[in-house]
């Protein structure tokens, strides 16, 4: 096993989603991933402080760019237009490997009620980065938790449509995540 070979972490999530869907999340252990991705448990533990974490490997950096791009919208962009300018930052993040994972991810966070909370929190940690964001814009913060809370929606949808297609370098994550966006744009309008 090499200690420093690159990728390592990459390899590390693939072994453990293909290992969660093999035998299930409670019975596999970090020192079964860890083997399976070619690295120690040292290795392992650099990058990841439990399994459970691998599953949300991408959270911060998704945080991250749905923040900046809310707070690099126009100034005159109101809500839901910076968090699209958000979502378009995240998706463009998201390639083969995401797609690739997407189905055995849900399955296995499906079969595991400790994945299914963290993941839970992921999606109240992606919710808060943009309500932060606004924020910050000077939207109160009623609206801006809305506007979060139908963006995360609208990632979340663009990203199950996405998954679902066929791959295909044409078809990059965000015109579904916008699609899904504005879908739900015209379903508030028939709240009243």
């Amino acid at each position: 096993m090499s200690r420093w070979e690159p990728g390592a972490r990459e390899r590390l999530v693939m072994a453990a989603v293909d290992l969660f869907t093999e035998q299930g999340y409670d019975a596999t252990t970090v020192a079964q991933i860890a083997e399976r991705a070619g690295v120690t448990k040292s290795t392992f533990f650099r990058h990841f402080p439990d399994k459970r974490e691998l599953l949300v490997a991408g959270q911060e950096t998704l945080s991250r760019l749905l923040a900046e791009g809310i707070a690099e919208a126009p100034e005159a962009a109101g809500p839901l237009d910076a968090v699209a300018a958000g979502l378009d930052r995240a998706s463009a993040a998201m390639g083969p490997m995401n797609r690739e994972l997407a189905p055995r991810l849900k399955a296995a966070v499906a079969a595991s009620a400790e994945l299914q909370q963290r993941d839970a929190l992921k999606d109240v940690g992606l919710a808060t980065a943009m309500t932060t964001a606004l924020t910050a814009r000077g939207i109160p913060e009623p609206t801006a938790a809305l506007a979060s809370e139908l963006g995360l929606l609208a990632f979340k949808r663009g990203f199950a449509a996405w998954s679902a297609t066929p791959p295909s370098p044409a078809s990059p994550l965000s015109p579904h995540v916008q699609s899904a966006l504005t879908e739900l744009r015209r379903a508030t309008t028939t709240l009243t």
